[in-house]
């Protein structure tokens, strides 16, 4: 490597931070994002991305863990079950799945060929390449055969699919009968009354939606989430808000402590700062955080999704 080969790689990473964060004119799509975030993880001992769950924990590796806890648990992963993981970032949520839950084979699909391959090192070095096949693919466009999985989750990433719809789709199509659907993801809050709350939540929801990729056709509250997974076929549908045990929480911590942020690219650090100004019900109102949970129904009458 030459001289100027590290300079310049920073200076390409700052200017592609600049843009993205500070430029009101330009986006990033999820790809390009989580390509500029590379491994700049602010947890401590893992590579997570998420924004963890707080009920109990203490610190944001244990949120983090939670979280994906919360995910499996709920989807009640087990030795029999085949799971598929969209969108598994750099393999926590997986590795920490394999170690206690104990599914009998794990396959990881994620578009970000960066994480793919940082996150199949880390799996080899613990000796799971036999329990966890993480691959380079989309979630919309699922490179599996049809009735092939018993559990499908994401965590913390649907919101990222263009749209929510095709991988909802998709879902179905490789989940088995029987099988369960398990997500963490975001969605705009209901619409409040008074115009300055209301400004203030459409400002909170344009805002991330604008910057973290979420496409427009993905914002809808929950009663329109059901609806989507019930004429998608589903049955058992439960979409609860866990966003007191999310935003909250994690902004006290962080205000708590400002040295998480240092782990950050540099460009981040600012406006992470700032937001840790304002009043955590501020910055989130318009941003829910849900746990969605459904199943494909064990019998399938006709051609069609319903029974």
């Amino acid at each position: 490597m030459s001289d100027t080969t590290l300079p310049t790689s920073r200076l390409r990473e700052s200017l592609g931070y600049l843009n993205w964060l500070y430029n009101p004119f330009h986006g990033l799509d999820a790809n390009a994002i989580y390509d500029l975030l590379a491994t700049s993880s602010p947890t401590e001992r893992g590579l997570y991305l998420n924004l963890g769950y707080w009920r109990e924990a203490a610190d944001l590796d244990a949120a983090s863990d939670a979280l994906a806890m919360l995910v499996g648990e709920t989807a009640e992963l087990g030795p029999e079950d085949n799971v598929l993981d969209c969108g598994f970032g750099f393999g926590d949520q997986d590795i920490l799945w394999a170690q206690t839950l104990k599914p009998g084979h794990i396959i990881g699909l994620n578009i970000t060929a960066s994480q793919v391959e940082v996150a199949r090192r880390r799996v080899s070095k613990l000796g799971l390449d036999d329990r966890i096949d993480l691959r380079h693919g989309s979630a919309t466009e699922m490179p599996l055969e049809s009735a092939s999985v018993d559990k499908v989750v994401a965590v913390e990433c649907a919101f990222h699919f263009r749209s929510r719809e095709h991988f909802l789709r998709e879902a179905w199509r490789v989940l088995r009968p029987g099988g369960r659907l398990v997500l963490a993801d975001i969605i705009p809050m209901p619409s409040v009354r008074g115009f300055p709350a209301r400004l203030e939540q459409r400002l909170s929801w344009r805002l991330v939606a604008g910057k973290f990729a979420i496409p427009p056709e993905n914002a809808y509250t929950r009663p329109t989430y059901h609806s989507k997974l019930a004429v998608g076929g589903f049955e058992q549908i439960r979409i609860e808000s866990i966003r007191e045990h999310v935003y909250a929480p994690l902004h006290r911590y962080l205000a708590e402590h400002p040295e998480t942020l240092q782990r950050l690219h540099p460009m981040a650090r600012l406006p992470a700062r700032l937001a840790l100004r304002f009043e955590a019900t501020s910055v989130y109102r318009g941003l829910d955080y849900v746990l969605v949970s459904a199943r494909k129904p064990k019998q399938l009458l006709g051609p069609g999704r319903r029974r």
